[in-house]
C-alpha cells in the first residue's frame, strides 16, 4: 500500500509499505478520506527530529474490508469514521473496533470522526444552555463545526468574529445571528451592545493565537466560561490573570487525552451526522490525492479564499 512518511521539513513523500495486519479485536479499513489537521502543520513545517521519519494523519474515514476474529461490530462493508493517532495518510488502517463509528449515507470524505468528536467534547464541556450568548472567535474549520453544534443548544445571540470575509460570509450562511470583522469593528464592544453590557456567557476560542485568547477576557461576562478549542503551538501565551482571576472566569481546556471522552465524542457526533442533524456540507473545501499532500499543507496553511478544510483522498478500488 501507499503511505505518506514525514522525512523533512515540508517534505512528505509517499512510500510503499505492507498492508496492515490485524489483532484479533481490529479491523482493516481502507482509506477513502484523512483529513489535513492544523495540529500537524507545525510539524510539516518544521519536518522531524534529524535522522527520525514520522507518520502523520488522525482524521480517517473509510470502509472496513476485513474483520478480527473477536469483532462482531463493525462488519465487512460497513463505512465508518475511525479514531487513529497516526499512520492515517495510508491506503489501509488497522484500529480497534471499538474505535470505530457507523459514517451514515453521507459522504465519507466529509465524515472526520476526530474532528467532529473534538467540537462535541468542547460544547459538552463549556455547557451552551438554552438562551446563553455564545460568541466564538475564529471561522475556520472548528469554529465552524463548533457553531453548528452550539446552535443545536438554542442560544440567544450566536456571535462569530474573524477577519476573513468569506469566513464570516460562510458563519452568516450557517446561521450566526451577527458576525464581526474584527479588522473594521471591536469586539468586545458588539457584545457589549448586544448583551446590554454583561458580556458573553460562553466565548469560544477557535484561532490558536494570542489576539484571540486576548480577546476572551474583554467579550466574557463575570463568572463566564472561556472554552479554548484553538490549537495553540509555537510562543508561549500570556494572559492577563489578575484579571481573569477576579472575573472569575471558568476556563475550559477543549482539549481532551481520556480515550473514554474522545470516544464519546465521536459516537455522539458520529450519530449526529448519520442521523442527519449534523451537516458537513461546505465545510471540506479542498480536496488532493495522496500525490499531491504537500500542496494540501501548503494550502492549509496559505488559506486561500474559501479555503475551511482539506482532506486527502483515496479513489475507490
Amino acid at each position: 500500500m501507499r503511505i505518506a512518511a514525514l522525512r523533512g521539513r515540508e517534505t512528505l513523500e509517499v512510500e510503499e509499505a505492507p498492508v496492515p495486519s490485524i489483532e484479533p479485536d481490529e479491523v482493516l479499513v481502507r482509506v477513502v478520506a484523512s483529513g489535513v489537521c492544523a495540529s500537524e502543520l507545525e510539524p510539516w513545517l518544521t519536518g522531524p527530529p534529524v535522522g527520525e521519519v514520522r507518520y502523520p494523519g488522525h482524521e480517517v474515514s473509510g470502509v472496513v474490508v476485513e474483520i478480527g476474529a473477536e469483532v462482531t461490530v463493525p462488519a465487512v462493508g460497513d463505512r465508518v469514521g475511525v479514531w487513529v493517532t497516526e499512520r492515517g495518510f495510508a491506503e489501509y488502517v488497522a484500529v480497534r473496533a471499538a474505535y470505530c463509528f457507523p459514517a451514515g449515507d453521507g459522504r465519507l470524505d466529509e465524515a472526520l470522526a476526530e474532528p467532529i468528536a473534538c467540537s462535541v467534547n468542547a460544547l459538552e464541556a463549556a455547557d451552551v444552555r438554552l438562551g446563553d450568548d455564545v460568541v466564538i472567535i475564529g471561522a475556520g474549520f472548528m469554529g465552524n463545526l463548533v457553531q453548528k453544534l452550539a446552535a443545536l443548544r438554542g442560544p440567544r445571540h450566536l456571535i462569530v468574529a474573524d477577519a476573513r470575509a468569506d469566513a464570516l460570509e460562510r458563519a452568516v450562511r450557517l446561521g450566526a445571528t451577527r458576525t464581526v470583522d474584527v479588522t473594521k469593528e471591536s469586539l468586545p464592544e458588539v457584545v457589549r451592545s448586544l448583551t446590554g453590557g454583561r458580556g458573553a456567557d460562553i466565548t469560544f476560542e477557535c484561532t490558536g493565537t494570542q489576539r484571540a485568547l486576548t480577546v476572551c477576557g474583554d467579550t466574557t461576562r463575570m463568572s463566564g466560561t472561556i472554552t479554548i478549542v484553538g490549537f495553540h503551538q509555537g510562543a508561549d501565551r500570556t494572559i492577563p490573570l489578575a484579571y481573569w482571576n477576579w472575573m472569575a472566569f471558568r476556563v475550559v481546556n477543549a482539549h481532551f487525552r481520556d480515550v473514554a471522552v474522545i470516544m464519546r465524542g465521536m459516537s455522539v457526533g458520529m450519530r449526529l451526522l448519520a442521523g442527519g442533524v449534523l451537516s458537513m456540507d461546505g465545510l471540506v473545501s479542498h480536496r488532493f490525492p495522496l500525490e499531491e499532500i504537500n500542496t494540501a499543507f501548503a494550502t492549509l496553511r496559505e488559506k486561500p479564499d474559501g479555503f475551511v478544510k482539506a482532506v486527502v483522498t483515496f479513489p475507490e478500488p
